[in-house]
């Protein structure tokens, strides 16, 4: 506990300034239009470009960016319910599942065309697909990704959400989309839950509550996306030495993933009490800041730097195929 105590207080000290950064942006615009969790990677690379962290800070340094991390994403599992499932109905159930499926192979096809490498392109097809920072988070210790991999894909896809969130409400008009349409291509397209409702907030509560929900179904698929790449991983790692043999499940399911879905299922049973949803929402949010300083203070910067242009093109290029896509699932949903 001792040797992990200096590097976690200097991951919660970068924290602190990234929530003080996201307050003073809130008080100075109206709005946090970049979050505390890009902040804190923005932070840890720069103190990191200044400074290099001896072999004291480390130990503590890891255990934020991985165990930290790891427990974020448990917490996350009761963001989600089988009633927002239910409500959606099968038809954009199937379409919601459906884009998302064919984002996330469509922009790992892109990312690798583009030439980033295999983890890199993870990293963004899973950020666009599903929900953006935290996917990224949740996705990068499940296939070993490196600190800059994550800090570059966290990077470009938050400058693109708040772009998105800026302009997509001013393209309801021109596209003719109503409350509910609007709030469905909201959902698809916009990363995080907070970002979906602050786009449809100018088109009224109908788009705000469609909005959410598809959003939160969008977030769903996040469990058996880190359990496939999971089953991947273990494969792959045990290949080596028994290339026949199959991993046993401890290595196939990480923890973590089994405590997200665990938590998950009890929120949909309604065996959690309402009262502990906030809690645990902050604690998750909390605890992905600090991990999220963590990673910043491992970052080399001129390796993001090298992976700009590249994960910028494939970030804007997905996220136009998920505009797209989502045009096209309305027109297929009042077909039917």
């Amino acid at each position: 506990m001792i040797r992990i105590l200096p590097g976690v207080l200097l991951c919660v000290f970068v924290s602190a300034v990234a929530l003080a950064l996201e307050r003073a942006e809130a008080a100075l615009f109206g709005r946090a239009w970049v979050e505390a969790l890009v902040l804190a990677i923005l932070a840890g690379t720069v103190l990191r470009s200044a400074w290099s962290p001896s072999a004291r800070w480390q130990p503590g340094i890891d255990f934020s960016a991985k165990f930290l991390l790891e427990v974020a994403v448990v917490l996350l599992g009761l963001s989600l319910s089988a009633q927002a499932v239910a409500a959606a109905g099968p038809g954009l159930l199937a379409g919601i599942v459906g884009v998302v499926f064919v984002s996330l192979a469509a922009t790992y096809a892109l990312g690798r065309a583009a030439g980033l490498p295999k983890r890199m392109a993870v990293l963004v097809a899973s950020g666009n697909s599903i929900c953006g920072n935290s996917a990224i988070a949740a996705v990068a210790p499940v296939i070993g990704a490196k600190a800059s991999d994550v800090a570059s894909a966290i990077a470009f896809t938050a400058v693109l959400s708040v772009a998105v969130v800026l302009i997509l409400p001013f393209m309801a008009i021109p596209l003719g989309l109503g409350a509910g349409d609007f709030g469905i291509v909201a959902g698809l397209t916009v990363y995080a839950v907070p970002q979906v409702l602050a786009a449809t907030a100018p088109l009224g509560a109908v788009a705000m509550q469609v909005g959410t929900m598809v959003k939160l179904i969008r977030v769903l698929m996040l469990g058996p996306l880190v359990l496939f790449l999971s089953m991947i991983a273990a494969r792959r790692g045990g290949s080596a030495n028994r290339p026949s043999a199959f991993p046993p499940l401890r290595r196939l399911v990480p923890w973590f993933i089994v405590g997200f879905l665990l938590l998950a299922m009890l929120r949909s049973l309604g065996w959690i009490p309402e009262l502990l949803l906030r809690p645990a929402a902050v604690t998750s949010s909390m605890l992905m800041v600090v991990s999220m300083a963590a990673l910043g203070l491992g970052v080399d910067v001129r390796a993001v730097a090298a992976a700009g242009r590249r994960v910028s093109l494939v970030v804007t290029l997905s996220l136009l195929l998920l505009a797209a896509m989502a045009l096209a699932l309305l027109r297929l949903l009042s077909a039917v």
